[in-house]
């Protein structure tokens, strides 16, 4: 506790604390009497018991004001928010007071416009601009209302020249408290909508900070798509080779050896390579398996492994008019690889052929087999599938696939290099 009263409720805190400081100074005014003056007569009360003090409610109206006031400066605690009627009551019920305080406090009365800058203050955080607009020009007609019943009030009392005086005093407080009125309207505005870009731009920032965080985890998951690909693309490709030339060396160890024997020579050559793939993708999980060659080079060498790997030859055209970018030399010769690995996996093909040619600004990508095919409805959601046509989307590319049972299977890739460059 910090000596102040907590005030959750309540949007300004110090404002409240300022509106309780008002009605203090008011209300010590009207306990405070009056300096005495010996040479000016007593003025009267400008209210209605003052001037009409023979009246029969004059005796408990004193006592009125002060329930009202106090009851004024509690309603301060609690402030309307949602329901619009219950703004209107909050704020017709404290136009009342104000009006019973200003017309039969004596003493409070003195000072009641004070209560109308905090009826303004009030109705700023309580209504929209309209709303305030209504208030502080109902606050400023009341005034003149009541000031000028007092001035009235003060004719029974006063000679002509003490009239002359106080109607020259009411034009002058009139246009304070008018003034005055309009700087409190221009203050809270202006405090209201600091508040509110304030808050505006927490919340920004607060949606900032979840889109990062979903930017952060989308390429977390991005990352692992990538790495998940490349371990799939090299490693799982070089261990099912290798896998095949080790059953197949196998199969002829005792009819053949001296064959058996080549094939277990590229299976050894096949794991160097992956255990090569895997220390380089741990320690730089490189995004370059060309490694300086040209596409070209490249798909050479995965013809000749395809080859050595069950005798078949693909037949390969590719007629490039320029070197490619890197991201686009990786990509196809990652399909590539994955298509050729998918053929001697599952094809049981004859024939294959390959070819890469660009085509108005496009790249295109066939990859063919005469093998047994599948069927597109049940074999499409493999992760060798997927990684090739997620390769291709991410550079805006097409990937299509055409395949029936007893049919073979043609893939085709289509890359616009108008984007890329």
């Amino acid at each position: 506790m910090n000596g102040l009263i907590q005030i959750k409720k309540h949007p300004f805190p110090s404002l409240l604390y300022l509106e309780w400081t008002l009605l203090a100074i008011t209300a010590l005014t009207a306990v405070i009497p009056p300096p005495l003056r010996r040479f000016r007569p007593k003025p009267p009360e400008l209210s209605i018991c003052g001037a009409f003090p023979d009246l029969s409610v004059c005796s408990i109206l004193p006592e009125l004001s002060i329930y009202s006031l106090i009851v004024f400066a509690a309603m301060g605690l609690r402030l309307p928010r949602n329901n619009h009627a219950n703004k209107v009551i909050y704020t017709g019920i404290e136009i009342l007071l104000i009006l019973i305080i200003g017309l039969f406090g004596e003493r409070f009365a003195r000072l009641f416009p004070f209560l109308y800058i905090i009826l303004v203050t009030r109705s700023c955080l309580i209504f929209q601009l309209n709303g305030r607009l209504f208030v502080t020009t109902l606050s400023f007609a009341l005034f003149l209302v009541t000031t000028q019943l007092k001035y009235q009030l003060f004719n029974f009392q006063a000679s002509p020249q003490a009239q002359e005086r106080y109607r020259f005093l009411i034009l002058n407080s009139s246009l304070v408290f008018g003034l005055s009125l309009v700087f409190v309207l221009l203050m809270m505005n202006a405090v209201l909508s600091e508040r509110q870009s304030r808050e505006k731009l927490a919340i920004a920032n607060e949606k900032l900070r979840q889109y990062a965080m979903q930017i952060e985890n989308q390429a977390t998951l991005e990352e692992r798509n990538r790495i998940a690909r490349e371990i799939h693309d090299s490693l799982g490709h070089s261990l099912t080779a290798l896998n095949l030339q080790l059953e197949t060396a196998l199969k002829l160890w005792q009819s053949n050896p001296g064959k058996a024997e080549t094939f277990l020579a590229t299976a050894k050559e096949l794991g160097s390579k992956a255990l090569k793939d895997v220390r380089q993708s741990v320690s730089t999980m490189r995004s370059n398996p060309l490694q300086e060659q040209s596409l070209e080079r490249a798909i050479a060498s995965l013809s000749e492994n395809f080859h050595r790997s069950n005798g078949i030859l693909p037949i390969y055209q590719i007629n490039l008019e320029y070197p490619l970018p890197p991201e686009i030399n990786t990509a196809i010769y990652r399909i590539t690889q994955e298509s050729l690995t998918n053929i001697f996996k599952y094809a049981y093909a004859t024939d294959v052929k390959l070819k890469v040619t660009m085509i108005k600004g496009n790249l295109r990508l066939i990859i063919q087999d005469n093998g047994i095919g599948f069927d597109l409805g049940q074999n499409t959601t493999g992760f060798g599938l997927h990684s090739m046509r997620d390769r291709t989307l991410a550079l805006g590319g097409e990937f299509n696939i055409n395949s029936a049972p007893g049919s073979g299977c043609k893939i085709t890739v289509n890359i616009p290099l108008t984007r890329l460059t």
